[in-house]
């Protein structure tokens, strides 16, 4: 069976760090997954911020490493929507609106980076036994995960599974959408506990 691993970098460090508290060591991933599970190539998407020439150079090393692959971009700053907060001044009887600047927020996106390997590394070797440890909580890629279990690659989706509550909020980093994929397709997508391996692949 050949297998491949593509690892959505922004999502497993937050699920791992805001979730787990602890930080991933990307050489231990490698690792694990290059010899314990004997993965052929293991994709890395990421983001580096301009400038971050640590971060630069530590995927630089990680990407010649043998079977590795690391699919960089420069981080941007993109405006959130502002919201918008209307509210009655009780002494004036007048309806008054508040507009709250939401800042901005950081993003690399990677995902059609990993949709199109995904797909490209499905259709070769076409005929053998595939799968595919996919390291992503998010819901946008359950339609890719869908076209290549039709053409029987086995997926593994490896995220946290729990939700975490703060201040009365409830946060969950697996979405619902490749929960039901799971129960749905059970014998061609299953679930891995990224906690599971935390002893494997945290930083010391």
């Amino acid at each position: 069976m050949k297998r491949y691993a593509f690892i959505d970098i922004q999502n497993t460090a937050s699920t791992a760090q805001s979730m787990l508290g602890f930080f991933v060591d990307w050489n231990k991933l490698y690792n694990y997954l290059r010899y314990e599970k004997g993965c052929e190539k293991i994709f890395f998407y990421t983001g580096i911020n301009n400038g971050d020439t640590d971060t630069a150079k530590e995927f630089e090393k990680l990407g010649i490493l043998d079977g590795a692959i690391v699919r960089s971009k420069v981080v941007m700053a993109y405006k959130k929507k502002d919201k918008q907060h209307s509210f009655i001044c009780y002494s004036c009887k007048t309806e008054n609106a508040q507009v709250i600047d939401m800042g901005y927020e950081k993003k690399a996106n990677c995902d059609v980076e990993l949709t199109v390997d995904v797909l490209e590394m499905s259709d070769k070797a076409e005929g053998e036994e595939k799968e595919f440890f996919i390291f992503t909580g998010d819901g946008d890629f359950e339609f890719v995960i869908r076209n290549v279990i039709e053409k029987g690659v086995k997926v593994k989706i490896v995220s946290h599974a729990e939700k975490k509550i703060t201040a009365g909020m409830t946060y969950s980093r697996y979405s619902t959408k490749l929960k039901n994929l799971v129960k749905e397709k059970p014998l061609l997508v299953d679930f891995l506990e990224i906690n599971n391996l935390k002893f494997r692949i945290k930083k010391d």
